[in-house]
């Protein structure tokens, strides 16, 4: 996610549009009716250019697609302002509502992930997280825990034991769910996020962790820090975090890894760059650098059958009223490489 300064989002002061403090905006949210889940996304889309980038179109009127998530099956997108989750065939030319807003208390959906038949959404500044199968039924939902902290549930990786870790930007810790309580069944069961390891370098009132992957061999995560642009490697068996020798890469947001490659979406410059991480993970070297034309705050990037997925989330006009570049909210699918 990305802000300029974290007071201007979390404090009781003006959020969006001359809009809601954060206690309004619990308020609207439990007033929100659920509504019906529509029918099938958009047949699929298979441009005949593989180098070509074009848009996705996310269809809603209040979408500011934060993340997206991919698997075999379907692309996945969420709503900062409402929480509605949209999905679509993978090469679809649109995503369509799948889980209405404020449905089992979804008010605002950032990082979105998959485990093999769930799905996987961070709530925000709600500090809510949700788990579902990819039906919509409510597996669980969570609550981080009450220490009266400032919370932003930002994002989350799946490890290949189907452990789960999520990142909380204003609290400096990474808070892990179980595989066993993501693919218990589907009874709706409310719990606590558990804190299972701290962070170092957090700036009060700035957006630190966000992004975050496993590695290939689920022994460690890497962390990327908004506000300060570094990388964290953190090694899951010790909880030892060390810093990646790495150019500073401010505004890193969503991250998405692939071998020793990771390709980070840095939202505030417009740009995803690609970065080559060193074999044991302690250092990493820009080797691309990219930007297409109408990128708006690239907040969420995700891989989808050899393309790149990136997300417009328009997120200067929803956090702090700016003009909305276009009334039209979109994912720009790019070639991977």
């Amino acid at each position: 996610m990305s802000h300029r300064t974290l007071n201007r989002t979390v404090a009781p002061a003006t959020w969006r549009r001359g809009a809601l403090t954060l206690g309004a905006l619990a308020a609207a949210s439990a007033a929100l009716v659920t509504t019906a889940f529509p029918a099938a996304a958009t047949p699929a889309h298979r441009p005949g250019d593989a180098s070509a980038t074009y848009p996705i179109t996310v269809d809603g009127s209040d979408a500011f697609p934060e993340s997206i998530a991919a698997d075999r099956h379907h692309v996945y997108t969420g709503s900062i302002a409402d929480g509605t989750v949209y999905r679509g065939s993978p090469g679809a030319k649109r995503l369509e509502p799948f889980l209405p807003a404020g449905q089992d208390g979804r008010t605002q959906a950032t990082g979105i992930k998959t485990a093999d038949d769930r799905l996987l959404v961070a709530g925000a500044f709600t500090g809510r997280f949700f788990v579902y199968t990819d039906a919509g039924q409510l597996v669980s939902s969570y609550r981080v825990p009450d220490t009266g902290e400032k919370t932003l549930v930002n994002d989350e990786a799946v490890a290949p034991n189907g452990d789960v870790y999520l990142t909380d930007s204003l609290r400096a810790v990474v808070y892990r769910v179980p595989a066993a309580e993501v693919h218990a069944p589907a009874t709706g069961a409310q719990r606590t996020l558990q804190v299972a390891y701290r962070l170092p370098d957090y700036v009060a009132g700035q957006s630190n962790g966000n992004g975050i992957v496993t590695s290939p061999d689920g022994r460690s995560l890497i962390i990327g820090y908004w506000y300060s642009g570094a990388l964290y490697r953190l090694t899951l068996a010790t909880g030892e975090v060390h810093r990646i020798a790495a150019p500073a890469l401010p505004s890193a947001d969503g991250i998405v890894r692939r071998g020793n490659t990771l390709y980070v979406a840095r939202s505030v410059d417009n740009e995803v760059d690609t970065l080559r991480l060193s074999a044991g993970a302690d250092r990493a070297d820009v080797v691309a650098t990219r930007t297409y034309p109408g990128a708006d705050t690239v907040t969420g990037v995700a891989v989808s059958r050899g393309r790149l997925l990136v997300t417009n989330s328009q997120m200067d006009t929803y956090l702090y009223g700016d003009p909305q570049t276009s009334p039209d909210f979109t994912v720009e699918s790019l070639p991977l490489r």
